[in-house]
């Protein structure tokens, strides 16, 4: 009797094991295939429609290959292309030298207050590109507070380089920066018992290694400056650029077909960078081993006395032109009545999307962060730490890489281009926050991914490979113990969404409607209308509000941090 009743139970552990796998299986495959559709509806779907609007021959459409033709070798597109590829190739030129010597600074030094300098050095990512522009008007303008420097105004060349120049400082620097943490100290050692110079060493060791980095940057640099229409629009007068021409074919203009073109031409030098920049890695390889030691500068007082006069001057620069930014947004009457006053914070009153556009921001920006670093990071999970299903794992892989090469502006125009057709069933998304949340997540995808990437390899296989031998889920797994470890980085990935989606402009210009307009819009608006304290108001707002949300999640990120480093120290096998 007793060995009839102990029959069932392997029958019962059977149906178990069983159900734990079916519900792997579902989470994987199931996980990857909505992967998969959505990249292919937020970033494939899109591009390919600006293909389809460039050349297709339909009336009402690109007009195909003739009027491609037509448009390339008219004077205008000439005339375009040259003053656009004047002031990308100059501020390049400019900012990547800058952000070295800033980077090298702050890696290679000894200079005190290393944290306060970096920390200024990335304000210009906590505000929308236009309030470079708004604050050189102020210094600079007709009426700037220092317009006597100048023999001319700011408006023109000068204007977008300078404001293109600190919006895109930054982004330079966080690449550059990266690439000089990475130094093995055994090289310099045995570089300085052979009796090499500093000089000596920058130029056989420093420089070989970083030098695919600076092409990086310069590529970013003159990427970001040809497609950025927010500077232009604010200081570039009479100098027109491509990325303004397409704005205005398609939002002043309703000229599609136009915009479709012009997205396709500013479209391949991201591709060409991206492109040449993955053939360097390849050919680069890892900078350091594990053996390597880390590099510790040695006391220098004449070299960290010039590198700090060159951060001081950076950062001074940097805090004139967002310190005249915000005061400019308290004065009551520019330049005849400097009193204080909070006037231009009356949004409701002004023409531009009021309060309602910063709400709207603030939605955004929560919904992207949240529903976009969940998505990210899952679906990074699953393409990191499960071997199956490696041909849709490559697939996943290389539609996360897409936006990398893909400027907001162009992926904007393909939204508009795919979503707003009539025939299309999420044509219904169109206009609303729901589409503009895809895109942001889509717009800022790659390097989100990236940052989910890397924190998920540094966790050892053994940890999946304990829970498959205890029979445990994988998404119980997942949810249990690789998000508790992993939640600092997860939080940067929310930082950097919630950011990026409160400044943001060039693709979300196309997309908004009358109810969800956004602030970084409102500035455009504001100063389209001449109101220029209101969008210098608003573009402060969005930078105090950036930086806020970010210095918050930063602080618990370390606190995470420290915690997590702290349990692995204790957990089993260490």
């Amino acid at each position: 009797m007793g060995a009839n009743m102990a029959l069932p139970l392997p029958h019962k552990q059977a149906r178990q094991v069983s159900g734990a796998e079916i519900g792997d299986r579902v989470f994987v495959l199931g996980g990857k295939l909505l992967l998969l559709v959505l990249l292919g509806i937020a970033v494939l779907l899109p591009l390919l429609a600006i293909f389809w609007r460039g050349y297709s021959s339909e009336a009402g459409q690109g007009g195909g290959w003739l009027a491609a033709k037509e448009l390339v070798s008219s004077d205008n597109f000439h005339w375009l292309l040259g003053n656009s590829l004047k002031v990308s190739l100059s501020v390049a030129a400019i900012v990547v030298p800058l952000a070295y010597l800033f980077a090298y600074a702050l890696q290679r030094t000894l200079i005190p207050g290393k944290g306060i300098w970096r920390g200024i050095s990335l304000l210009p990512l906590m505000a929308p590109s236009m309030l470079p522009g708004i604050a050189l008007v102020y210094l600079f303008g007709n009426q700037g507070l220092l317009r006597g420097l100048l023999s001319d105004n700011i408006y023109g060349f000068w204007g977008i380089v300078l404001g293109e120049v600190i919006y895109t400082f930054p982004h330079a620097l966080m690449i550059l920066l990266s690439a000089l943490s990475l130094a093995d100290a055994r090289l310099f050692d045995a570089a300085s018992s052979m009796g090499a110079s500093p000089a000596k060493a920058f130029r056989s060791i420093t420089w070989p290694a970083t030098r695919q980095a600076v092409f990086a940057a310069f590529c970013l640099v003159f990427t970001l400056t040809i497609t950025d229409f927010g500077v232009p629009v604010v200081v570039g007068g009479d100098y027109q650029v491509l990325a303004l021409e397409a704005y205005k074919a398609v939002v002043g203009q309703q000229q599609f077909g136009r915009g479709a073109l012009i997205g396709m031409v500013l479209l391949l030098p991201a591709l060409f960078s991206f492109g040449v920049d993955a053939w360097l890695r390849r050919r680069h390889g890892d900078a350091m081993n594990g053996r390597a030691q880390v590099f510790k500068p040695a006391p220098s007082k004449k070299r960290d006395a010039f590198y700090l006069s060159v951060v001081l001057l950076i950062s001074a620069a940097l805090l004139l032109v967002f310190g005249m930014a915000v005061f400019s947004s308290l004065v009551k009457f520019w330049p005849y009545n400097l009193s204080l006053s909070l006037n231009h914070y009356q949004f409701d009153e002004t023409a531009g999307g009021g309060w309602l556009a910063y709400g709207n921001s603030l939605k955004m920006a929560l919904g992207t962060a949240l529903i976009g670093s969940v998505l990210i990071f899952t679906g990074a999970y699953l393409m990191e730490k499960t071997r199956s299903q490696r041909g849709l794992n490559l697939t996943l892989r290389m539609l996360s890489f897409v936006p990398m090469a893909v400027p907001g502006l162009v992926l904007g125009l393909g939204y508009v281009f795919f979503f707003n057709l009539t025939g299309n069933p999420l044509h219904v998304l169109y206009g609303t926050m729901t589409l503009l949340i895809v895109c942001t997540i889509a717009h800022y995808l790659t390097t989100a991914q990236m940052t989910a990437t890397t924190a998920l390899r540094q966790l050892d296989a053994e940890f999946e490979a304990a829970a498959l031998s205890l029979k445990a889920p994988l998404y119980r797994h997942y949810l249990r113990v690789t998000v508790p470890i992993c939640l600092p980085a997860l939080l940067d990935i929310v930082r950097y969404l919630f950011v990026s989606a409160m400044t943001t402009v060039s693709a979300a210009i196309f997309l908004y409607s009358p109810d969800t307009i956004l602030a970084a819009v409102a500035v455009l608006n504001m100063d389209d209308a001449g109101n220029v304290g209101g969008a210098a108001a608003m573009s402060t707002l969005i930078l105090f509000t950036s930086a806020g949300v970010s210095l918050l999640l930063a602080w618990a990120s370390r606190g995470l941090l420290r915690r997590s480093q702290a349990w692995r120290q204790t957990a089993p096998g260490h």
